[in-house]
């Protein structure tokens, strides 16, 4: 995830879950280890929608909405998709048999943040995983087989990783037999920063990413989320 995007999640976050809209550009940038030229960087397309007003020392997320349709629109998940595949489980045994260090998301997320109750049934598991070399994915090769494809059917392939991240794949190989078909097992690359908000992805990432899923459902349930955070932020 781009450093904007960390910035826009952790100004969501603020505004929806914990009802907070001014911040200053020096914590922001302290929290996260980023220079404030970042911050400022990351407030230049909110500014200019009017999303975000500056005050001084200060600025105020005015209108979170706005940041959070804006967000959604340029989220791309789906390049952050680093393993793929099917598996032949009940999709709340897959969600169950995860590695304790797995943050869900996707459909998984918001069926956990509405409380259990879910808008129509999905047939699609997202989770995000921390990799010990996220960017490095050739070096030895393991033995576990993925399709590569982007949520659509596709060949199977080979994923190529360090020998640093082979425990996280012996951890998926434990719990899962992976098989060919379209897949329905997601895993995505999380950023060092998204473990802060709890074993699912916060209410705005959740909707930014189901924003950009292509199943037919996927609106259903963005509808349900967006009437949970309209609800909060009124």
């Amino acid at each position: 995830m781009k450093k904007i995007e960390i910035i826009w999640r952790e100004l969501l976050y603020q505004a929806i879950e914990k009802r907070t809209r001014q911040f200053t550009q020096k914590e922001v940038a302290a929290k996260f280890g980023f220079s404030t030229s970042t911050v400022f960087q990351a407030l230049k397309a909110p500014r200019k929608m009017g999303a975000v007003r500056v005050s001084g020392r200060f600025f105020v997320l005015e209108d979170p909405e706005k940041l959070l349709y804006h967000w959604a629109s340029i989220r791309n998940p789906g390049k952050e998709i680093i393993l793929s595949g099917r598996v032949e489980l009940p999709l709340y045994e897959i969600e169950g048999r995860m590695p304790p260090n797995i943050v869900y998301g996707g459909f998984s997320a918001a069926r956990t943040l509405l409380g259990g109750e879910v808008p129509a049934d999905y047939d699609k598991v997202y989770v995000y995983l921390k990799l010990k070399t996220p960017r490095q994915r050739t070096g030895k090769q393991n033995s576990l087989q993925f399709g590569r494809a982007k949520g659509r059917a596709g060949g199977q392939a080979k994923l190529k990783i360090k020998e640093q991240n082979s425990d996280i794949v012996r951890a998926l190989q434990e719990r899962f037999e992976i098989t060919k078909g379209i897949p329905n097992l997601f895993v995505l690359r999380a950023d060092e920063f998204l473990a802060q908000y709890g074993q699912t992805t916060s209410l705005a990432q959740t909707f930014a990413d189901l924003w950009n899923l292509s199943e037919w459902y996927a609106k259903e349930f963005i509808k349900t989320l967006k009437g949970k955070i309209d609800g909060l932020l009124s």
